[in-house]
């Protein structure tokens, strides 16, 4: 039987939503005195079955059903199908609320009412099913501003009238045991949720604005997993010159780039293709964005004194063969991973610089003397992340004189491009991979390093030498259909 809505809503009228996506069930109809119910797990409790058995006053078969599709349809049934349609329900009005010192129980109690926990449910679940990385509500005068970051860019989302801003952000509050009564100062918090079967950890921080508190969740999908090195979009041969400089017994090797590159996404994948057993990996990291089975993860506390460069003494003498250290922050921190390089550890670790070169100034500007940082680094992997095209509505249109020029590529003669579809959420866009620049170290470089001639001697002997900028490997996406021009030059401004 097929999923019908109108079955559904006249079946359960006394059945919730939350009954039947927990039980994992929801009725399908009644055909010839027998009630077809749907599951989408592998075996539901009997005394489920009987309960519906009881309820609706028929003998119960239990059909399979896609759980998309189940939930889908309770969801529509029980007039929930998104968020705007309980926004829309709720009215303009929502729950009017006195913002002041004396109506924080009021708030607690708001907080917990049913409408705001599925408006706050639905807000979460319709970000997770958009791919969404982070959630930022924003109060202003008329409204609770609500967007999703999808593909590292903000998209509009539903957003409830500004009277139920309060109740809606003393809710996330609650669910991160934050306190609801301050209001004036930021906070951090963390929530682990169960959404649609999924474990998701969600980092809170919340900051006061001039109409009311910004919050931003950050959502760390349990079940995305790690990526495998080759499935990071790398060209090739820079992946090949990767894998070898990752079998290296001892050195440096950096990934750099702004905020948000997917820096330690490509790291996680190194560690997954270093892991053999064999050997003592440790990390260091604020904070453990992923758990890594195997891998011993100690996160920053500086509250406690635990920073990068005490948790890394520390593990230097917990006898790791490859060491992670999130970010090199400061010298202390540059000084002991280099001296770890040193005493023959594989030591990966991230900066914050614009391309490969400057990473290796950078060094030396925190305190690292050039022939240390000569001696100690094997590679440095600069990186961005672009949107790829989406491949429901991907069309072929001929390349112009602008876009040859400015990605450097005479030769091109067509690109990809998303028309919009729902899909994409009318984005022409779904996924992300990444842009490379992978810049290894050979005599020549070392020696212009301990020269100490700065970051364009080194810029300008790699081009020599025939390694590839960020904006070149864009343009091999474009050439392969992967990327939009405009998404190259985006993120490769030069």
């Amino acid at each position: 039987m097929t999923l019908s809505v109108e079955d559904v809503r006249l079946l359960s009228p006394r059945l919730s939503v939350e009954y039947l996506e927990e039980q994992g069930v929801v009725p399908l109809g009644i055909r010839d005195g027998v009630l077809y119910v749907g599951a989408w797990t592998a075996e539901v409790e009997p005394d489920v079955l009987y309960a519906l058995e009881s309820l609706l006053g028929a003998p119960v078969e239990v059909q399979s059903v896609n759980e998309d599709a189940a939930r889908a349809a309770i969801r529509r049934a029980y007039g929930e199908s998104s968020a705007q349609a309980l926004i829309d329900a709720t009215g303009p009005e929502g729950a009017n609320v006195v913002e002041d010192a004396h109506a924080i129980d009021d708030l607690r109690a708001l907080a917990n009412e049913a409408p705001v926990i599925r408006l706050v449910s639905m807000l979460l679940t319709e970000a997770l099913d958009a791919r969404a990385s982070d959630v930022h509500l924003e109060a202003y005068p008329d409204a609770l501003r609500v967007r999703y970051r999808v593909d590292g860019v903000l998209q509009e989302a539903p957003s409830p009238p500004r009277s139920m801003a309060p109740a809606v952000i003393s809710r996330l509050k609650v669910m991160a045991n934050l306190d609801i009564a301050e209001r004036r100062t930021p906070q951090d918090g963390r929530i682990r949720l169960a959404l649609q079967d999924r474990q998701v950890d969600v980092r809170v921080s919340t900051v006061p604005t001039l109409h009311g508190e910004s919050v931003v969740l950050r959502l760390l999908d349990k079940q995305s997993g790690t990526l495998e090195l080759a499935a990071l979009g790398m060209s090739a041969s820079d992946l090949v010159r990767f894998e070898d400089v990752l079998s290296r017994p001892h050195g440096v090797v950096l990934a750099t780039g702004p905020t948000g590159s997917g820096k330690t996404t490509t790291l996680y994948a190194a560690l997954q293709r270093l892991r053999t057993g064999r050997e003592k990996i440790l990390t260091v990291e604020d904070p453990v964005e992923y758990q890594l089975a195997g891998i011993p993860q100690v996160p920053v506390n500086e509250k406690v004194g635990v920073t990068f460069a005490s948790a890394l003494r520390a593990l230097l003498r917990q006898d790791p063969d490859v060491m992670l250290v999130g970010e090199i922050r400061d010298g202390e921190t540059a000084e002991i991973a280099t001296q770890a390089a040193l005493t023959g550890h594989l030591v990966l670790s991230t900066l914050h610089t614009n391309d490969a070169a400057g990473a290796l100034t950078r060094l030396v500007d925190l305190g690292v003397a050039p022939f240390l940082v000569s001696a100690t680094v094997e590679a440095v992997l600069a990186q961005r992340l672009v949107r790829t095209t989406c491949a429901v509505c991907v069309a072929r249109v001929p390349a112009t004189v602008a876009e040859r020029a400015a990605l450097g590529a005479p030769e091109l003669v067509d690109v990809s491009r998303g028309v919009g579809c729902d899909a994409c959420r009318g984005s022409g866009y779904s996924g992300r991979t990444g842009v490379y620049e992978l810049l290894v170290l050979d005599d020549a470089m070392r020696a212009v390093i301990t020269s100490g001639d700065g970051a364009p001697a080194v810029r300008a002997l790699s081009r020599a030498l025939g390694t590839g900028t960020l904006r070149d490997d864009g343009a091999r996406l474009v050439r392969e259909g992967i990327t939009t021009p405009e998404e190259v030059l985006r993120v490769c401004r030069s």
